[in-house]
């Protein structure tokens, strides 16, 4: 089955057809329809080249993730306080090299403490740099 619709001509025959696009002459062309139309997929040079641009970030990711994830993860420390001694001062003694207020932040994230008190005996784990 076909069907018929109106197309501009590829070429025009007169230069005034070029300027003006409403004065080209028109022609009637077969179109195909129903089961007579072409399925396949053709991909443009800029499909191509999206799609390989995904293809190559992609693969980019999941090298970066394996290099990343290759690691072996650094053994936690775990200290446990002594009488009279501050969350300040197991921070400043385990943790050298960074500011007491952020280590102090990090023992009390990675421990879960609501507060900065602690208690002797009480274990605390030191987070790794």
């Amino acid at each position: 089955m076909s069907a018929l619709t109106v197309q501009a001509p590829q070429h025009a025959a007169r230069p005034s057809a070029l300027r003006d696009p409403r004065r080209a002459e028109r022609h009637l062309v077969s179109v195909p329809t129903g089961t007579d139309v072409p399925t396949e997929l053709r991909v443009t040079r800029r499909g191509r080249l999206a799609l390989t641009t995904i293809a190559v970030a992609a693969l980019l990711a999941l090298g970066t993730g394996i290099a990343t994830a290759g690691g072996e993860a650094a053994a936690a420390t775990t200290v446990t306080v002594e009488q009279g001694q501050t969350l300040s001062d197991v921070a400043a003694s385990q943790m050298p090299g960074v500011p007491t207020s952020a280590a102090v932040s990090a023992i009390r994230s990675e421990n879960a403490l609501s507060t900065p008190f602690v208690h002797a005996g009480q274990e605390l784990v030191i987070p790794t740099r």
